[in-house]
């Protein structure tokens, strides 16, 4: 079996401009039979580091939303706050970088929520008969949400290769809890030298597994669960996750994260990815480099292994860009993601999610 995954290239002219283009490629995939009048949509977007700039433009993803809107949906935008100590480790802090990043209601016409809460852990437990887990922690607002959209920019990653539609739902809708049950087996580390024995992190430790001594934080790592609450809580980064997963075993850990995002909500769901500014690394970083190949265009479906498998064969099949992180693989054809990450086995988040029964990587491509 085959599903269809819906392309559009950036060409525009008088006729159609690209913002007309969102709104075939929605309707492509049956919109108004997956949206009821009144339904909640989540939009899940990722809002962009401070400092990052090939994000999904606001303005387009204004035009996803009147697009849901149009249908009858009340859409909201969505993403989840980081596991790791930064711009957007908690809802504060990630909603101001959104509305200084262009995602204020005046642009994208819709209110912003975090999905996992005021920390990151207002979250819910879905069960999962996955391969390696059995349950997931997955952000409340995602899995209240009537409908699920989630607006992907395709681009490499240092953990998976490429980020798509899968990470946006794995990642990007776990709570603070599933980021780290995905990266990491051990309990956070305490730096001596940098703690000033302040006790945010014991007041923030709901397992007792912490304990000031001798005026510095001690972390029990019997008692701890894993839940990350004391890494963002420290406010002199001095407790830090121990990235000890491999990448394999992440991906895996994803995909069945992917398939606990969007558990229960039938064809209630959306995949768009916007194969454009095709950066070397995440969006999690305050920078960007240059893109390895020139923008390619959008895609959308109701399948997302069939989208990230036609968008990673669109992004392979390009000629590459000279002077960027590209070091291998510049021909048509070339594999652009070993190119930039030669250790990671991008194809392994691909067959995991296949395996799950989250979509097929067989797919016709369908260009309007």
């Amino acid at each position: 079996m085959t599903n269809k995954v819906f392309f559009a290239d950036l060409r525009t002219g008088q006729r159609e401009n690209l913002f007309g283009k969102i709104g075939r490629l929605m309707k492509s995939c049956d919109l108004s039979n997956r949206i009821a009048a009144g339904d909640l949509v989540a939009v899940k977007v990722h809002f962009g580091e401070k400092g990052n700039h090939t994000f999904i433009r606001p303005i387009f993803i204004r035009r996803v939303v009147d697009e849901i809107r149009s249908v009858g949906g009340r859409p909201f935008l969505t993403d989840s706050s980081t596991l790791y100590v930064g711009e957007r480790k908690e809802a504060v802090s990630a909603l101001t970088c959104a509305i200084e990043n262009g995602f204020a209601y005046a642009v994208v016409n819709a209110p912003l929520v975090m999905c996992d809460g005021l920390r990151g852990h207002t979250a819910v437990d879905v069960p999962l008969n996955g391969e390696i887990l059995k349950n997931v922690s997955i952000g409340a607002e995602i899995i209240e949400a009537d409908v699920l959209v989630a607006v992907s920019h395709f681009k490499c990653h240092d953990l998976t290769g490429f980020g798509g539609a899968l990470k946006n739902l794995g990642m990007g809708c776990a709570s603070r809890t599933g980021k780290m049950q995905q990266h990491s087996t051990l309990a956070p580390t305490v730096t001596a030298a940098f703690c000033n024995g302040c006790g945010a992190c014991l007041k923030t430790c709901a397992h007792n597994a912490i304990a000031i001594i001798e005026g510095k934080a001690e972390l029990d790592p019997v008692d701890c669960v894993g839940c990350g609450r004391c890494v963002t809580a420290c406010q002199q980064k001095a407790i830090n996750v121990q990235w000890n997963e491999n990448s394999s075993l992440i991906m895996k850990k994803m995909a069945e994260y992917a398939t606990g995002a969007v558990a229960g909500k039938g064809d209630k769901l959306l995949f768009m990815n916007f194969i454009t500014q095709v950066s070397p690394s995440c969006d999690c970083y305050g920078h960007a480099d240059a893109p390895i190949v020139n923008d390619i265009g959008i895609c959308a479906s109701c399948d997302p292994v069939a989208l990230d498998q036609a968008s990673a064969d669109l992004v392979n099949a390009a000629p590459g860009n000279a002077n960027t992180a590209l070091a291998t693989g510049h021909e048509p054809g070339g594999d652009k993601f070993r190119g930039v990450h030669p250790e990671i086995d991008w194809e392994v988040q691909l067959a995991h999610a296949e395996k799950m029964g989250l979509g097929n990587r067989r797919y016709e491509l369908v260009k309007i």
